[in-house]
């Protein structure tokens, strides 16, 4: 054979054999398992994680505002001494009942 005819014979089979690798490996590449179940599964973990970021910004947020407060509002440090901590001040009198 002549180079010319391998040519000829490369152009004219080449595209077909192209088609048939196309027409045959693209359903094969779509529903394998790496495939579109993956493709599924990675936009559900997408979803979750962004619904957690957004979770995390709000309270964020929250502590934000809390630390305001609490730079900002002398009554707010006063009401968590008292509730956790358990301070009184000096003039205060407590009791303490035996249950």
């Amino acid at each position: 054979m002549s180079v010319r005819r391998i040519a000829q014979f490369l152009e004219r089979t080449l595209p077909i054999a192209v088609l048939i690798v196309a027409v045959v490996g693209a359903p094969i590449m779509i529903f394998s398992p790496q495939g579109l179940p993956r493709l599924r599964e990675l936009e559900r973990e997408l979803a979750d994680v962004e619904e957690e970021n957004a979770e995390l910004g709000r309270q964020i947020e929250a502590l934000r505002g809390k630390v305001a407060r609490l730079r900002d509002d002398p009554t707010a440090v006063e009401r968590i001494a008292r509730d956790n901590l358990g301070f009184v001040r000096q003039s205060e009198v407590v009791f303490q009942f035996s249950r």
